[in-house]
């Protein structure tokens, strides 16, 4: 597929047998001719009878666009309802901690002792970064007892 869009130029039209064989999903499809569209290629899909080189070919592909769009919306709105129902049930969301409260608190002191951060995250096999959100987060707390 590479070769052919490599060789596809202006005013060119991309035939394709059936939707299927040009994009893996709806979104997909409409970001692939989108694409074809901004390099002023057509696309015609002889099964569909969709031909972006007419205005009706166009409409039609505007229409999957918009369709995507709401399925892609109705999936967010679903996952979203989904997850407030498991938070209300007490199910955590997201992925599992990687330290523990316990372990978070020696390299709270570690820091303070003046561990170098690399060190504590390779004692504990996590990322520097996990180490600096750690310090962060204390960093954080002690501001808002000195406002509180």
């Amino acid at each position: 597929m590479e070769k052919a869009f490599a060789a596809l130029g202006k005013g060119d039209t991309l035939v394709v047998w059936r939707l299927d064989r040009l994009g893996r999903s709806l979104g997909h499809l409409i970001q692939t001719i989108g694409q074809l569209e901004k390099r002023s290629v057509h696309f015609c899909s002889l099964t569909e009878t969709i031909d972006t080189s007419s205005s009706g070919g166009r409409l039609v592909f505007h229409l999957m666009g918009a369709m995507a769009e709401f399925e892609h919306a109705l999936i967010s709105e679903r996952t979203r309802a989904g997850m407030k129902v498991a938070q209300s049930n007490g199910r955590s969301i997201g992925r599992p901690p990687l330290l523990t409260h316990e372990q978070r608190e020696e390299i709270r002191s570690g820091l303070k002792r003046g561990a170098k951060p690399i060190r504590l995250a390779e004692r504990y096999g996590v990322s520097r970064k996990t180490i600096q959100r750690v310090k962060e987060e204390e960093d954080r707390s002690l501001q808002r007892t000195e406002v509180g």
